[in-house]
Formats: structure tokens, C-alpha cells, sequence
């Protein structure tokens, strides 16, 4: 674990208990994607079994095997099969979070009539079926607004029938503990009343930049095209980019590869064998070196003659020499994790491409966390 990692883990361990003596909790999800409930439970430590997860995506699944221990006997690909009354009372805690692109404020907004918008229901059938203790429900904040807020009174009406004590509210991810301005809109659920309260917002101890990886793979770094697009004024002021920003802009699934969110700068890890060493280095740029040039230059727009055998490149301190100052780069699918809470525990498994439209589609683990402290407490 990186230094910078163990300064967030040091921050996270003073503001929150670690909920290991609790009573184990059967714990179901839908929509599981990468399973930011589950990786709720790991880091606090709480037990926890898993009663069924679904996703009809083959590559959450890949992530989600790897990670949690699930088997096929208790996974579904299909929200449509999970037959809700053969799980009656054999679940503590629902969650769930159905496909948001039909409510997000940067898609179509079909809502309902969507028939992404329509798996809304089947996590309300599954509610009715499977009567759990407690659900949890996220999605995005433009679901309230909506159809001018007619979409949510119809969705609240539904959940409302259900008989469950319900509380609705959005949270900030900044609000607890994690550098991402990512508001959701959080359901909470409960069979049998009981008093409840949303957790209340805490300080932001740490920056985007204190989750930032040391070392960084060079294909992360921008071509000269990708540098002149993200700092166009226009991606900057209307705030489709960010560069070096302290708090990360809400993480997409699609970021990494339309240009648009966080950049940072910094230099490429360099290959030692190619770069000087400081003795070196003072010789080359020391005036008059072996009399062949008066006025040492680096970074010359015309190269030097090139030496006829390449085995003497450089050896003279008299060829041609560059200095590599910062660049841009995108984040790594690692520091995307990261800011979506997920520990560095967590495997990728997957490519990239897959990797960060996971982190993209996930819900902050730290909001789930406080959550979770809220219905909970330190033990059950």
C-alpha cells in the first residue's frame, strides 16, 4: 500500500469504528456491479454473508468473482429470474442501484418510459417478494427532478406501498471522507419503523491529489492532441475538465476516453539507464565542454550529427541532450478506485476500458459506510 494510502486508511480509521463484533448480516444486492456494499462490509469488517448478487454485465461478474465470495448457485444475470418469494425472510439488507442513464442529468432522460427506467420496478418486485429487513436504494440526483418531479412522486408512491418507513436524501461523496463532488440520491427502507437519521456530513481531510499513485505507466499520459483538448477554455470553464484539482469532478463511466473529468500533471517515471547522473549531468552543461561547444544547449529544435557508431551515443557529453518537464495524464483505474472508496485490496481483474466504466458506474463506498453506521450503529 502506497504512503498516500495509508494516510487516507489512518483518516478513515479515526472517524469510523470498525464494526467487526456485529451479528453477521445477510446481505443481497442487485444491480451488484463491482459490489460497493460488499467492499462496505470489508473494510469496516463487519460479517456478512451473501444471500444472491446479480448483474447482467459479464465483466462486473468477472470483477465481482474475484473479489467476494459468491458462486453461480447464488448469482443471477438476470434481475428478471430472481424469484423474490424463495429469499422471504432470509434477507437483513436489499441494495440496490438500477441503470441511472435514464434519469442522469447528461443522458436522454427517458425515465419510465425507458426500459432502463423500468428495472426500477423490478427492485420494488423484489422488495415486495423477498420482504427484506432494510433496503437501500441509490441513483442519480435528476431523478427527483424528473419530469418535473413527477418521475420521483410516482417512484415514491411505489416504494411507499410497499408498507416500509421510508427516507430519502441525496449525499455528497465529499461530505464523507472521499475528494469527489458526487451526489446520489440515497432510499433507505425499513419493514419495521424505526428511528432514523442520514449521517451527518463530516470534514474533508484529504485531496484528489492523496490518492494519486507514485508511479504511473506512461500510456496514461496525454498525446499533445489530448493536452490541447482538455485545456481548451470552453471543457474548463463549463467544468467538463479539471486539471489538478483538489476535489475530483463526479467520475463518469466514459471519462477516460471522450476527455472529459480529472487530469493531473506530473512527470513520466523515467528509465534510470537513459538519464544522467548529477555528475554527469554538471559536465554536460558545463561551458566549453572539450572545447566543442562554447554555449552548452539542451532541447535543440535540430538534432546534432548523430555519431557513426552507436555504441559511443553520449559518451563524450557533446551530443544531444532533452529535459522532460511535466505532462498531463489521466487517472489510473487504481485512483479511480480509490476515489470511489474502494481499498487497494480490491483486484482489477479487467482491462481498463472495463475498469474505469465500473469505478464510473459504482456507488462511494464511504457514503455506504456512514450509512450502514446510521441503521446500524456498532453492532446490530
Amino acid at each position: 500500500m502506497l504512503v498516500k494510502q495509508k494516510v487516507f486508511v489512518v483518516l478513515y480509521i479515526s472517524k469510523h469504528k470498525l464494526l467487526g463484533d456485529a451479528t453477521m448480516i445477510k446481505l443481497a444486492t442487485v444491480f451488484s456491479g463491482i459490489g460497493a456494499i460488499e467492499q462496505a462490509f470489508e473494510r469496516t469488517k463487519r460479517p456478512y454473508k451473501i444471500v444472491f448478487a446479480c448483474d447482467i454485465d459479464k465483466y462486473a461478474k468477472q470483477s465481482y468473482f474475484a473479489n467476494y465470495n459468491v458462486t453461480e448457485d447464488n448469482w443471477y444475470d438476470d434481475v428478471n429470474k430472481i424469484n423474490g418469494e424463495t429469499y422471504k425472510g432470509k434477507i437483513d439488507l436489499l441494495v440496490g442501484g438500477s441503470p441511472c442513464q435514464s434519469f442522469s442529468m447528461v443522458g436522454k432522460r427517458g425515465g419510465l418510459e425507458d426500459l432502463r427506467g423500468l428495472l426500477v420496478y423490478e427492485f420494488i418486485r423484489i422488495i415486495k417478494e423477498s420482504q427484506p429487513k432494510i433496503f437501500i436504494f441509490e441513483n442519480v440526483k435528476g431523478l427527483l427532478s424528473h419530469n418535473s418531479g413527477k418521475t420521483w412522486e410516482v417512484l415514491r408512491e411505489a416504494f411507499n406501498d410497499l408498507g416500509y418507513s421510508i427516507h430519502a436524501r441525496v449525499l455528497n461523496a465529499k461530505d464523507f471522507g472521499i475528494p469527489q463532488n458526487r451526489e446520489r440520491l440515497f432510499v433507505v427502507g425499513f419493514k419495521n419503523k424505526q428511528k432514523f437519521e442520514f449521517p451527518n456530513q463530516m470534514s474533508l481531510e484529504i485531496t484528489m491529489k492523496d490518492l494519486l499513485e507514485d508511479v504511473v505507466d506512461t500510456k496514461y499520459f496525454l498525446p499533445e492532441k489530448g493536452v490541447a483538448f482538455v485545456t481548451r477554455e470552453d471543457k474548463l470553464s463549463k467544468k467538463f475538465t479539471q486539471i489538478d484539482g483538489d476535489i475530483a469532478v463526479c467520475q463518469r463511466a466514459n471519462q477516460q476516453f471522450n476527455w472529459h473529468g480529472d487530469f493531473v500533471s506530473a512527470e513520466p517515471a523515467p528509465l534510470e539507464k537513459y538519464y544522467l547522473s548529477d555528475s554527469v549531468k554538471k559536465y554536460v552543461l558545463s561551458s566549453g565542454t572539450k572545447g566543442f561547444y562554447s554555449k552548452p544547449e539542451t532541447d535543440l529544435d535540430i538534432a546534432r550529427p548523430l555519431l557513426s557508431t552507436m555504441a559511443k551515443m553520449h559518451r563524450a557529453g557533446v551530443d544531444n541532450y532533452i529535459t522532460r518537464g511535466e505532462r498531463l495524464r489521466k487517472l489510473t483505474p487504481r485512483e479511480c478506485l480509490r476515489l470511489m472508496g474502494f481499498s487497494d485490496n480490491y483486484k482489477i481483474v479487467v482491462s481498463d476500458t472495463q475498469a474505469y466504466k465500473q469505478a464510473g458506474n459504482s456507488i462511494v463506498v464511504d457514503v455506504l459506510i456512514n450509512i450502514l453506521e446510521s441503521i446500524y450503529g456498532v453492532a446490530v
